[in-house]
Formats: structure tokens, sequence, C-alpha cells
């Protein structure tokens, strides 16, 4: 690459990053529906066609923010199973969980685009399953390295779940028991829903000491799954 051309990939990184810092300004103050290519262009002093070069419609600028938002959650789980992987299958889950809260607490609005309401007229595209796969996909490894080395409990399912519990087996962790991967999904949905409640104020004058409460959770549902935190006695 000349020194013309390194200096233009520069510009247009900045530019982007630029772009996207505005945009994200933007949901803070008015959320995703309202996010606006011209308002961003206006803000930067730029004319709306020159930032058409670089996302050509509001849903290309929402589909990059969604997926950078996911990869900066994915990356923050993924530091905190690092700090503790020589621990306890159960206590890298729960501290999984807490990498995920702490990100939400530190990034409500990006969290509120990634796990919030809908924006009315987008639709994600495939590009974003990946980034948004991360955390699930480290949660299941987390659990099939228990399952793996010395088994995990394991929850009879009703006899009308078992075809979909097999089909959800087959697309998500074809290695892991039926139970055990309707037992993960639940998890998933319910750590969000913890969360998404403390976030959104669901838990006002409800839950005041929010941490202890949160990690006893995380906790509960790595029982769940058919983990054992080395200190809690076996069911």
């Amino acid at each position: 690459m000349t020194k013309a051309g390194g200096a233009r990939a520069r510009a247009r990184i900045e530019v982007t990053a630029a772009i996207k810092d505005e945009a994200r300004r933007q949901l803070a103050a008015q959320g995703a529906a309202k996010l606006s290519l011209r308002a961003v262009a206006r803000e930067l002093g730029m004319v709306s066609s020159a930032l058409y070069r670089y996302f050509p419609s509001r849903d290309d600028l929402l589909t990059a923010l969604i997926i950078d938002a996911y990869d900066s959650l994915g990356e923050a789980a993924e530091a905190a199973a690092a700090e503790v992987r020589d621990a306890a299958p159960a206590e890298r889950w729960v501290a999984v969980c807490e990498a995920v809260r702490r990100w939400a607490l530190t990034h409500p609005h990006e969290y509120a685009l990634i796990y919030g309401s809908p924006v009315p007229g987008y639709s994600a595209p495939e590009a974003t399953v990946p980034p948004a796969s991360r955390v699930g996909v480290l949660l299941i490894g987390i659990v099939r390295e228990a399952y793996e080395r010395r088994g995990v409990a394991r929850t009879p399912l009703p006899a009308e779940l078992t075809p979909e519990a097999r089909r959800m087996a087959a697309d998500l962790a074809p290695d892991l028991p039926p139970e055990v991967v309707v037992a993960l999904v639940a998890a998933w949905a319910q750590l969000y829903g913890l969360v998404g409640f403390e976030l959104f104020g669901q838990f006002t004058r409800v839950v005041e000491d929010r941490e202890p409460f949160f990690r006893h959770a995380a906790a509960r549902l790595a029982h769940d799954v058919g983990l054992v935190l080395p200190h809690a006695p076996h069911d």
C-alpha cells in the first residue's frame, strides 16, 4: 500500500469511528428508533452524501453499532472467563454472568440496543449472529467441559418437550444431552432477564443490594444447568 493509500485508509477508519461515536450519543439521547444519518452528518459537519459513502443507510449504521456492542460484550465475558480459567466450572459461569452485568451497567444504551425493544423497520442481518453468539458459546463451552470431565446433573424432561429438546440440541450443541441444552437456553434467557430488570428499573424498591442478589441468582442458574459450586452442597 502506498503512503497515500495508507493515509486514506487511516482517515476512513477515523471518520468511521467518529460517525459511530456520534450515533452512540444519539442513541443515548433519543433511542435507536430516532437514529438519523442526516442528524449524525449535521453534528459532524458533514454533508449527508459524504456520510452515505461510509454507511449507505440507517440500517447499515445500526448493524455496525449492534455488531460493535455484541463484540464488546463478548470480549468482556471472554476476558472474565480467562481470568478464572483454572476455577471450577460453576465459578467460571458466575464470573461470565457478572461480566455481562457489569458491561450492561457500564454501557446501558448499547445494551438496550441489542437486548431492548426492537427498532421499528429494522431486521438484523446474518452478520450479527456470530457476535451475538459469543456469550452463549462461552457458557456452552463451560458446561461442555464440565460434562466431558465429570458429568453434570440432569433434570428429566416432560415427554411433550422431548422432540423440541432434541431439535435444540442438534442445532446448538449436538454433543450435549437435550435436557442440558434446554437448561442452558432457559438459563441464558434468565441471565438477560435479570440484567434487563436491573437496567430498566424493574427492581426499584424490590431489590436494593443488587450485586450479591445477582451473584446468588447467577449461581442458581449454574445449578440449574447442572453445575455445582465447590462449597455448595450437592442435591
